[in-house]
């Protein structure tokens, strides 16, 4: 039996390394957290084949290639690719690939951060993809269960072991949780997909009770370990998750048990797998209630299968992620920039973009991001700015934003210059004017609206708008193509979703607002649904007004989801009800016909997606 090491761990299985039974080694570089099996691209590039020959089914096909990360959008003949980000971690020399792939294989030249801090390549011919999995497994990515019915890119907290409010850094523990759920043939074709998150402070910035299963750093007598919750999510049925066990151990491999029960509990409910698009844990947790479950997951760990795993410290220690940042934090440079004049620019950034870090002299710097899309030289340009100034330190957010981390507090200025001359140097990540958004109708077969072309439209309109008011700036503004949550609308303080009008033989695009949602303070609060339905060119004018209303009529120091509820829905409907009243068509109207971004009249073309296949 070959054993493999690196960095002093020991990866033992049978058979040679590099395959399924025993993977390659785990490096412990950030990206590089799933084992890559060459085997795999080899499969892949023969399925493909056989499938385009006629030789495969489509639907054979459609569950071997998401389980590789490789989604079918509502163009045809192309793919998308999802490649993972465990909590976000990235290097340079990846984000290099990322500019690399996107260059050859994407017609638009975009990458796509999403809200679950992976890396979305769109519209990539089939033949391609598995071109793009090998080079990008090259630089240790991998989109391996990127998609399909299986354990989801677990996310965390982009401040992770750098923000001074912590319990302790989960970082090691999630890498860990990846690891032992890649290919675990538990968590193959589960009945849905499982999310996961990781987060070390009670702020809760991985927002853990949206997930399905999620792990907040606690602390008993010295002991590290997880509150764990379990049955969240958005979409149909949203639910806040509730707490499963106030405290499960870290080190002695409890939290990693835990899961496993859970999720064999999960895999056991045939009952789910009738209707895909209600199969999620959240309804068997509402079904029968956290305490029934939590009886069912006590019964399950006294299985003889928890003697056959063999968890304890040592698994642990071999499958946990160990990156010593710090030791690649840069030295204090000989010479810093600092600005030459007017610095009004300079300190509105530091203000909005950079927060200290508990470790004396550095900061982190939040890069916003319009829309989460990067062009091939963006990612160059970000990788350069970590080699110089991060020791290559960094994380994507739930946000579609970008965290440099270990910044030397006097190179501040040099980073945002450079990030300015990439066209990221804009203040306000997380403010009223990063509006998050899916890809709705630029790819997505759910999607039923651009909703990415109303993101643009409404931070056009934010931008002009001119806002300075400090309270307006907290508003989070939200959207997705259709009424599930991959844009996290429902936790907006203002959030949409993508639906229709009929007006005589004509549809018109739409959306339904939701008001009052939060995600912040560790606190989900799943905003009111409007009995309004706004055609989608008037979108960015009942933005304006709700913000308008807002500033005059709150209280002194009223925040937007106290006005709104103390406000209540009525008066926000009623500030719309004219936009909300279909148009007759006509040459007048014609373009309230015609979706954001789009040339020809809107149609509902709605496909089968295959989140549920």
């Amino acid at each position: 039996m070959e054993v493999a090491t690196a960095v002093g761990k020991e990866q033992r299985g049978k058979g040679r390394i590099g395959t399924l039974d025993n993977p390659e080694t785990y490096e412990n570089v950030p990206g590089n957290i799933i084992p890559i099996i060459e085997r795999e691209f080899d499969d892949f590039d023969n399925e493909a084949e056989q499938f385009l020959s006629g030789q495969l089914e489509e639907v054979q096909f459609i569950g071997f290639r998401l389980k590789q990360g490789v989604y079918g959008q509502r163009q045809p003949d192309v793919q998308m690719v999802r490649v993972k980000l465990p909590f976000g971690g990235v290097t340079p020399e990846q984000m290099d690939a990322f500019a690399s792939v996107v260059e050859k294989y994407a017609p638009l030249a975009k990458g796509h951060i999403t809200t679950r801090q992976n890396i979305q390549i769109h519209h990539v011919p089939l033949r391609d993809a598995e071109l793009l999995l090998r080079e990008i497994a090259d630089a240790g990515l991998s989109s391996r269960e990127g998609c399909g019915n299986t354990v989801r890119n677990v996310t965390g907290d982009p401040w992770a072991g750098v923000h001074p409010d912590e319990v302790f850094d989960p970082t090691s523990y999630a890498g860990a949780y990846v690891r032992y759920f890649v290919r675990h043939p538990t968590t193959q074709l589960m009945p849905r997909k499982i999310k996961t998150a990781f987060t070390g402070s009670d702020e809760d910035r991985a927002i853990t009770g949206i997930h399905d299963i999620a792990f907040l750093s606690r602390e008993r007598d010295g002991v590290r370990g997880f509150e764990v919750r379990v049955g969240g999510g958005t979409a149909i049925m949203a639910r806040v998750a509730p707490t499963l066990y106030e405290f499960v151990e870290a080190d002695n491999g409890d939290y990693l048990k835990v899961a496993e029960a859970i999720l064999r509990i999960f895999d056991r409910q045939d009952w789910l797998r009738v209707n895909r698009a209600r199969a999620r844990i959240k309804v068997l947790i509402d079904k029968i209630g956290i305490d029934a479950f939590r009886e069912q997951v006590d019964e399950e760990l006294e299985g003889e299968w928890v003697e056959e795993r063999g968890f304890g410290s040592e698994l642990v220690e071999r499958l946990s992620f160990e990156d010593d940042e710090e030791e690649r934090a840069p030295a204090a440079p000989p010479a810093a920039a600092s600005p030459n004049g007017d610095r009004s620019e300079f300190e509105r950034f530091v203000a909005a973009n950079v927060q200290a870090q508990r470790q004396e002299g550095f900061s982190a710097v939040e890069v916003k991001i319009d829309r989460g899309d990067l062009t091939p030289d963006q990612f160059r340009g970000l990788a350069q700015i970590m080699r110089e100034y991060s020791g290559g330190n960094a994380r994507s957010t739930v946000q579609q934003n970008f965290v440099l981390r270990w910044v030397r507090d006097e190179s501040l200025y040099d980073v945002w210059r450079r990030l300015v001359e990439l066209g990221l140097g804009e203040p306000g990540p997380r403010q009223i004017s990063d509006v998050v958004s899916c890809p709705g109708t630029d790819s997505c077969k759910l999607g039923i609206t651009s909703s990415m072309g109303l993101n643009r439209a409404i931070k056009e309109r934010i931008d002009s708008m001119a806002i300075e008011d400090e309270l307006t700036k907290k508003i989070h503004i939200k959207m997705s193509g259709c009424p599930n949550g991959c844009s996290q609308h429902h936790i907006a303080n203002i959030g949409f979703y993508g639906a229709s009008l009929k007006v005589g033989d004509r549809q018109m695009p739409a959306y339904i607002p939701h008001i009052g949602g939060n995600y912040e303070g560790g606190e989900v609060i799943f905003g009111t649904r409007l009995k309004s339905r706004l055609p989608a060119k008037r979108v960015p004018e009942a933005v304006e007004r709700w913000v308008r209303l807002y500033e005059a009529e709150r209280e002194e120091g009223e925040e937007f989801n106290a006005f709104a509820e103390r406000a209540g829905a009525a008066s926000f409907e009623a500030q719309v009800k004219d936009l909300t009243l279909p148009a007759e068509f006509s040459l007048e109207t014609m373009q309230q016909f015609i979706d954001w971004n789009r040339a020809s009249p809107y149609k509902v073309e709605r496909g089968e997606g295959e989140c549920a296949i």
